[in-house]
């Protein structure tokens, strides 16, 4: 068989007759041979049986020809002097099936400003471009269009397959077709056409194409069309094809590609692509296993109310370098017997890689995206069945990944975190209890990208915790028992109620902490967790609202305005400052956030970073507030060398020093505190941050026991008082119940 390029016989005395695009030479001895065909399509005239195949016309060898019409074979191609042309649009194949990419350029030549953006164009064989942009003056690329697929290449080899068939020894020349090929529009024209039953004609033209990212857009939108306009009749054939060109998308080797793509909904569309069509799947037989791909998988059976509870289970790996990942999707019991008595059927799909892939609509720029850690499992369930269990194998199994179920919402393009709730994480398993529903038909877990947990940090904050409860405790109790003898001004009288509040608010935001800790554990109530955020964040904002007033407490003293002020307006600003600002501020936060689920963070019951950045409503006002008492700490230090300080009221300048060096040693520890703890925020951020962050954080207590009231002289000078007079006491109770009158008494009752 010639296995050369086809060349146009040269002709003597024959006759060219032009149909379309494609020109036929007849000799003498109606010899034929095809030009376009072979230049356009790269077609290889196949043999059977001793016969020459081409376009719907048969060519017996030489010697066969036994009456006219019948037109003898040609042993070889000739050279051949043609005048036709090829049009712009047409593109020509290498050899080996596969387009030569060739050189793209990486990067634009221009002057990099921040921000620009420019294009190249991409190699030769592709058309789109290569989009750049500017960022930290280098070059980088942003978006990609370079494809090579198209819906006439798509259908061009099958076209002129099926227009190749066998025939008769001899065909009557006035039979001959010598039209050209039908043009094909769409991708549902040309299936119906060419491979109507299992979709296999446009299996090789895919799996052939280089995944660039406009391959793989244009390969979405093909997969879209198909789901959409051809979903009418699905059989395990068609899903077989379907699967195999989804297949070739997911492919470890493409995932790269797909941040490239423009259209950022091209990996959610595929998922409900891939759903859509499975929707549609008929099963005829009792085989589960329907597509065995290496980057999906698709099982299913038949079922119906008397079905004994039922369970898909996949074992799919990553790559070829990893293990195999589990996934199990689980129907219950009790749902079964919701089914009416004819047969149902089930179908679930398992993808190893989509989840790296998926990005969600609110989160396009978001630097921390919210990663999955496990198989993204699709289910098509009968409408009746609602619930389902879901068990999903950890792929980053390190003992700081915390999971967190969700289901994919394909009208909000997001993972949706109230269709799942845990019910067990156990080692490197998480089982998740998913509502189902057509908006959402895909689960998953994800993992916090920021969570560094470690058994250092777990037991600085165990122990600190406990030791700043145990110190707020006692600061509480100094207090109360040497309150009577350090009230002795209004000033010093409302220096104690905000020592006695800032220890309050610290006491009750660790008890919320903790109350949150343990629902970051176990079974999440989302309720509960928002409420353990609110109050988290409402007392921790309280604590650093009354080390304001504490400040402008100093300031007052400092203008001599408190000889003029009542205790009980003073009071009203207090409480004012200390409770009702926090509160306006929490209130606020939830009323934004909260309606876009955006409050609470995934992960923790704390205020959110990723999505909605609530985290902001504590730092920034805690922030100013440690920068504000850090100014009064130096307005204060300079006014002390005036001898306008030194008023009649020399007590209350005593303790207005008293105040400043308070605060002067706990603003400092408190905005390093919180400083670290927006440091950890930021992605990779060192493991030494969050032990600092951590050991600063629990043993904030205790600096307040330590510097707000221990190293108090006055409240010493109290406590030793109150400690002699307790002791002086109970030994006056001693003695009186030794002396000799109650001895007698004593005696008396006994006789």
């Amino acid at each position: 068989m010639y296995t050369g390029p086809c060349k146009v016989l040269h002709h003597s005395s024959g006759l060219l007759l032009n149909s379309g695009s494609c020109g036929i030479v007849l000799s003498d001895e109606y010899q034929v041979v095809t030009s376009l065909w072979c230049q356009l399509y790269k077609t290889q005239a196949p043999q059977a049986s001793g016969m020459f195949l081409l376009n719907s016309l048969v060519i017996p060898p030489k010697g066969q020809v036994n009456k006219p019409g019948c037109i003898p074979n040609l042993g070889e191609c000739f050279h051949y002097r043609s005048k036709i042309h090829i049009k712009a649009g047409d593109k020509l194949q290498s050899p080996e099936g596969k387009p030569k990419s060739g050189r793209i350029q990486d990067e634009c030549h221009g002057p990099c400003i921040s921000s620009s953006n420019c294009s190249q164009p991409c190699a030769k064989n592709f058309h789109g471009e290569i989009g750049f942009t500017c960022n930290q003056k280098e070059w980088q690329k942003s978006t990609e269009t370079c494809t090579s697929l198209s819906v006439e290449k798509l259908f061009q080899d099958s076209s002129v397959e099926s227009r190749l068939s066998v025939a008769a020894p001899s065909i009557p020349l006035h039979v001959l077709d010598f039209r050209a090929p039908e043009i094909i529009e769409s991708v549902a024209q040309g299936i119906r056409k060419n491979c109507p039953l299992d979709y296999a004609c446009i299996i090789d033209v895919v799996k052939s194409s280089e995944t660039t990212s406009g391959n793989i857009a244009f390969i979405v939108e093909l997969l879209k069309n198909i789901s959409t306009d051809l979903s009418d009749n699905v059989t395990q054939e068609k899903m077989k094809s379907y699967s195999q060109v989804a297949n070739h998308i997911l492919d470890t080797a493409a995932i790269s590609n797909w941040a490239f793509i423009p259209n950022k909904n091209a990996s959610s569309d595929l998922l409900q692509s891939v759903n859509l069509f499975a929707r549609q799947l008929h099963i005829h037989d009792k085989s589960e296993n329907i597509v065995n791909e290496l980057f999906i998988q698709t099982k299913g059976f038949h079922l119906n109310h008397n079905t004994s509870e039922k369970s898909f289970n996949f074992s799919i790996s990553m790559n070829s370098t990893t293990d195999d990942i589990l996934g199990t999707v689980q129907i219950p019991q009790q749902e079964l017997r919701k089914l009416w008595p004819n047969a149902s059927q089930a179908i679930s799909i398992a993808f190893p890689t989509l989840g790296s892939i998926l990005r969600e609509a609110h989160s396009q720029n978001v630097s921390l995206p919210r990663r999955v850690n496990g198989l993204v499992l699709s289910v098509v369930l009968p409408e009746r069945l609602q619930e389902i269990v879901l068990t999903f194998e950890k792929i980053n199994k390190s003992h700081h990944a915390r999971a967190q179920c969700v289901g994919w919402h394909s009208k909000k393009r997001r993972w949706d975190e109230n269709a799942c709730r845990m019910t067990q994480d156990i080692r490197n398993k998480v089982k998740c209890r998913c509502n189902y529903n057509s908006a959402v038909m895909s689960f998953s877990i994800l993992m916090s990208p920021t969570s560094k947990t470690d058994k250092v940090l777990d037991y600085i904050t165990c122990i600190g915790l406990s030791i700043s409860i145990l110190s707020l405790v006692l600061c509480l109790i100094i207090e109360a028992t040497v309150w009577s003898r350090v009230v002795v001004t209004d000033i010093s009288y409302m220096r104690h109620v905000c020592i006695v509040n800032i220890a309050v608010s610290l006491l009750t935001a660790n008890v919320c902490f903790i109350i949150g800790s343990h629902f970051n554990n176990g079974v999440q109530d989302y309720n509960v967790c928002v409420a353990v955020t609110f109050f988290s964040h409402f007392f921790y904002l309280s604590l650093f609202f009354w080390m304001l007033f504490k400040a402008l407490l100093i300031i007052y003293g400092i203008l001599v305005i408190f000889r003029r002020m009542l205790k009980s307006r003073m009071m009203v600003i207090g409480f004012a400052i200390g409770y009702g600002c926090p509160l306006i501020i929490a209130v606020t936060t939830v009323a934004i956030t909260e309606p876009k689920k955006g409050y609470m963070r995934l992960e923790a019951c704390w205020l959110n970073w990723v999505s909605t950045k609530a985290l902001l409503a504590f730092a920034i006002p805690a922030l100013v507030i440690v920068a504000v008492n850090l100014i009064v700490v130096l307005v204060v230090a300079v006014n002390t060398q005036r001898p306008s300080i030194g008023s009649s009221k020399s007590q209350d300048v005593a303790i207005i020093m008293r105040i400043t060096k308070n605060v002067a040693i706990l603003t400092p520890l408190l905005g390093l505190t919180w400083g670290f703890g927006i440091a950890t925020l930021i992605e990779d951020t060192p493991l030494m941050f969050h032990i600092i962050f951590a050991s600063l954080n629990a043993f904030q207590g205790f600096f307040i026991l330590l510097f707000g009231t221990i190293m108090d002289h006055k409240i010493r000078d109290a406590l030793r008082v109150r400690m002699s007079s307790l002791q002086g006491k109970s030994r006056a109770a001693e003695n009186a119940s030794l002396s000799p009158t109650n001895g007698s008494k004593f005696m008396n009752l006994q006789g």
